[in-house]
């Protein structure tokens, strides 16, 4: 079995494409990279390889799955596993109204069981490592005849992890806060609920050999340092989007302290390449440049370089030597 990363980038449903993924690689050799969502139906009764496709280059990387059905979440990870995935992952994080909609993501943090046996039924699948990722727990204010709902206790957390534990989970990743169902939008829920990285703590001293990465809140290497004696790894959100730097100063302290990070140069110019090809096979020039545009957060020439990216995407007859451009705008600067 593969070791548990010690730094992995969290799935972003919208976000994490494969191009996102890519650029994120180049920043450092051991990042575990995640895929965006994909539901169980998608894969098994839909267009498998638009969802699952990915560039070797992209390993170590995590497929993550949503559903509540197991025979049907066990046959996507047969597929997602043959297609190469180093990992499958099952959200039970997810606030979203859609989400809740179809019954999966966070709300199933009331329904331990039905997890369980969705884990177990995936493990079966597969060698590949089986995980979690979930909430601290959820509540829900009532609404129309249904109840309020109030599961974050340590008690309901600690009984939800060890159906995992018993089913055969090879480790859970814990956004550390509740999720509140209904009232919050996703990103509400990702900033109201206060961040309780003690109860995280206090979970991996109750299950002592079941690896537990914290995600929530962490953006900066002092922010990482901090919680990584109490844990096993951690997981980055949104700063690896906003700003995919931080991902090589994490890597180069965390991982590889005896190789520098790449230069930004470095990885403009290999991100340009793989862009040539992929725009060359008819991928749009714009969702290429998506995931640079927060590349030169707070550097010099950063407005002209997304400027240059986002309006020059939409020009007719745009190629990818508008990356070479914008590389030059930021020497410029410098």
């Amino acid at each position: 079995m593969q070791p548990w990363p010690t730094l992995s980038v969290a799935p972003m449903l919208d976000w994490t494409d494969r191009h996102c993924r890519f650029l994120h690689r180049l920043f450092g050799a051991h990042t575990q990279l995640t895929t965006e969502m994909v539901h169980g139906n998608a894969i098994v009764k839909g267009d498998r390889a638009r969802h699952l496709a990915f560039s070797p280059e992209e390993h170590p990387v995590a497929l993550q799955l949503g559903g509540n059905e197991p025979e049907l979440l066990a046959e996507a990870t047969r597929i997602g596993a043959g297609y190469g995935y180093d990992e499958i992952n099952l959200n039970v994080g997810c606030p979203s109204d859609r989400v809740q909609a179809g019954a999966f993501g966070a709300c199933l943090m009331a329904e331990p069981d039905t997890v369980a046996r969705c884990v177990a039924a995936m493990a079966r699948a597969t060698d590949r490592p089986v995980t979690v990722k979930c909430r601290l727990g959820i509540t829900r204010p009532a609404r129309g005849d249904a109840p309020a709902l109030d599961l974050d206790t340590d008690e309901h957390l600690h009984r939800f992890i060890g159906a995992l534990v018993d089913a055969g989970v090879a480790g859970v990743i814990v956004h550390a806060r509740k999720a509140i169902l209904g009232g919050l939008s996703p990103k509400e829920n990702r900033t109201v609920p206060p961040l309780q990285y003690e109860r995280v703590f206090a979970l991996k001293q109750a299950f002592p050999t079941l690896r537990i990465s914290l995600n929530g809140g962490l953006t900066s290497l002092a922010d990482v340092q901090a919680v990584l004696p109490h844990c096993d790894g951690v997981m980055i959100g949104r700063a690896a989007y906003h700003d995919p730097c931080v991902l090589g100063t994490l890597h180069e302290a965390l991982l590889t302290p005896e190789t520098p990070a790449p230069s930004l140069a470095a990885v403009l110019e290999a991100y340009g390449a793989y862009a040539e090809a992929q725009f060359g096979d008819g991928v749009p020039l714009g969702t290429l440049t998506r995931p640079l545009l927060g590349l030169v957060q707070g550097r010099p020439g950063a407005r002209r370089f997304r400027r240059l990216l986002s309006e020059g995407a939409r020009q007719d007859g745009a190629k990818p030597a508008l990356l070479t451009e914008a590389l030059s705008l930021l020497k410029d600067a410098a």
